[in-house]
């Protein structure tokens, strides 16, 4: 994305440069011309314009002075040397040092004479007059220039912000006579802003009069001129403008800026991610380096949505090795295909294997000798492991055992385990499944003394299974949208986000607790089900259909990032939560793999409702 962005901006400066067409030598001339012009008005102007008490000699000897010190003074200080786009306030600034020099070097001159080519009110009179002259020169030739620049034609736009970021949209717009859009008003609701305008566009209004506003000046599209707006923010707006039959855009989060100006190319329609989007927890690169930089590093489920982007992102703190494990040959073909443009299945940082596979992991840990791992690997379709229980046990519980009884094995310094919002007061296969994996975690932290912890967090965004991906296949196909129910709700995070989330985690975690991320307000099903069906019916004009399933078992209306005595604690990051989680001894799981059906989830059942004591040996409430 960087280099793109990058490419798309170079493209677009040799049309800003032309801002800068005047060539020194024509702007000599104009502030030459500036000069005499003020000298002579300021000298006519002292004699209420009486021409018979003009001195035309002293005027005639005082412009060249004027201007050989405006030029020697300008050049000084760049003026005529292309150190300032011309017409900027930079330049500008450098204009009134050199006029206020020229004014001064003038004043003295005439002071020092017996007999004054000019009088000395003239002199002054002459400085504020050439530098209104100079200056208004640069404007009036830099405005043409502008509206010589202006886009002849395009979708109209309304910008949504007055602020930075509409104030750089706005005027990349307007600078670029190949802009595919020209901004017609902004809307802002800081009364402040009212009579604003930039570039000559008005602030027309605010969000409560939108409908009126966009069908008076007939616009054809919103764009949301407010880097990072919060998802709350862009589905009122995009509520709004739907009712007022505009399409709406969006710029992206500022940490996808890279620094940069915003530019055109930045705009882009909105999707779904954005109406869910969330604040990002930005990492501290130097802490997460530390860790990880250097280390051979193994992800479990490499392979999977969470665990490929591990992977991607884990490339770029340069450890020494990066093994990844999976079980399925091509998952793993895609994440080497992702990471190094090359997918020859022939890196031994590819290893083949299931988390199940007690004998083989203990090989791989034992041969490969990881500083920092992973465990990414689980079972996580409530509904399938509803239905097949022993499999969760298999994968999430005893699956889990083995990586952290080989971990401990092999001296691993950093375990990372990633878990869900379902293992909070857990009541499903899934949510009793990953909240053992906690408990055990906790117990290995609590017997290697390393850091050995849990990250907690809520349903992917574009994930494989998730809302949004079986949402779009039901578009595709015609068939109507399923919700569960018309109240339920779910907490979301993009991958990028969980991802960054796990990283930290292994810099800021302690032994044994769950971090837990602030994920902001839960979003209803429902609702984001109608957008996406309002949104396919004004493109292909067919009504999409939702229909309301019911709760599945084990399925919670809606979700908790916190179980019953947790409390929510932040003493490193204001986004993350750190919540201590009671050890569970591994002999309290052992007998699992005997369990199957309605046996295996009473066991999980449990375990879960246990009170752990002393050692980790686990005592069952009453």
């Amino acid at each position: 994305m960087q280099t793109g962005a990058t490419d798309d901006r170079q493209a677009r400066r040799p049309v800003l440069i032309q801002l800068r067409g005047q060539t020194p030598v024509s702007q000599a001339l104009v502030d030459s011309l500036a000069w005499t012009l003020s000298l002579l008005l300021a000298t006519l102007i002292r004699f209420d314009f009486h021409w018979s008490r003009l001195d035309v000699l002293g005027v005639a000897a005082m412009v060249p002075l004027a201007v050989e010190a405006q030029l020697v003074g300008g050049y000084v200080t760049g003026l005529y040397r292309g150190r300032w786009r011309y017409g900027s306030f930079d330049e500008v600034a450098a204009l009134a040092r050199a006029a206020a020099v020229t004014t001064g070097l003038l004043f003295l001159l005439s002071l020092v004479l017996d007999r004054h080519p000019v009088p000395l009110s003239s002199v002054v009179g002459a400085g504020i007059g050439a530098l209104v002259l100079m200056s208004g020169a640069r404007y009036a030739w830099r405005l043409r220039r502008e509206r010589r620049l202006r886009p002849s034609g395009g979708t109209r736009l309304l910008v949504l912000g007055a602020g930075e970021g509409g104030v750089q949209v706005v005027t990349a717009m307007l600078r670029d006579p190949r802009s595919p859009y020209v901004p017609i008003g902004l809307i802002d609701d800081d009364p402040a802003k009212r009579n604003l305008r930039i570039l000559g566009v008005p602030v027309v209004g605010s969000r409560r009069k939108l409908v009126d506003t966009a069908k008076r000046l007939s616009a054809d599209a919103l764009l949301v001129a407010i880097p990072s707006a919060p998802a709350a923010l862009l589905r009122e707006v995009s509520e709004a403008a739907d009712a007022a039959g505009l399409p709406v855009k969006v710029l992206p989060p500022v940490r996808d800026l890279f620094g940069a100006s915003i530019g055109i190319e930045d705009i882009r329609d909105i999707d779904t991610r954005d109406l869910l989007g969330r604040r990002q927890v930005q990492t501290d690169v130097d802490t997460v380096a530390g860790y990880l930089t250097g280390k051979r590093v193994l992800v479990t489920g490499a392979g999977g949505s969470i665990g490929s982007e591990l992977c991607r992102q884990i490339v770029r703190f340069e450890p020494a090795e990066l093994i990844m494990l999976d079980r399925n040959e091509s998952a793993l073909h895609a994440v080497q295909l992702s990471i190094e443009g090359r997918a020859l299945l022939d890196s031994e940082n590819l290893v083949l294997a299931s988390i199940r596979d007690t004998e083989t992991v203990d090989e791989v840990f034992a041969a490969r000798r990881p500083h920092v791992v992973f465990h990414a690997a689980a079972l996580k379709h409530l509904p399938l492991l509803e239905r097949h229980p022993a499999e969760a046990v298999k994968t999430n519980v005893l699956g889990t055992l083995t990586v952290l009884q080989a971990a401990a094995a092999a001296g691993v310094e950093h375990l990372v385990n990633l878990s869900t919002d379902k293992a909070a007061d857990p009541v499903s296969v899934l949510g009793y499944s990953k909240r053992i994996s906690e408990r055990l975690v906790a117990h290995f932290a609590e017997a290697t003394g390393h850091p050995y912890l849990s990250v907690r967090f809520g349903n992917v965004l574009a994930s494989s299974g998730s809302v949004l991906t079986t949402f779009q296949a039901q578009l595709t196909s015609g068939a109507p949208l399923t919700v569960t129910d018309p109240e339920v709700t779910r907490y979301f995070m993009t991958v990028e986000e969980a991802v960054e989330l796990v990283i930290q985690a292994g810099a800021i975690g302690r032994s044994g607790e769950v971090l837990v991320l602030d994920m902001g307000e839960p979003v209803r099903i429902a609702d984001v089900a109608r957008r996406l069906a309002d949104k396919e019916a004004a493109q292909d004009g067919l009504a999409r259909e939702i229909v309301f399933t019911g709760l599945r078992p084990g399925e919670k209306l809606h979700e908790d990032l916190f179980g019953q005595g947790e409390v929510d604690r932040r003493p490193v990051h204001p986004l993350i939560s750190h919540v201590p989680v009671p050890p569970l001894s591994p002999d309290a799981v052992s007998h699992l793999h005997e369990a199957h059906g309605d046996e295996a989830v009473a066991e999980l059942r449990e375990l879960c409702q246990g009170t752990p004591i002393e050692h980790g040996i686990l005592r069952q409430d009453g």
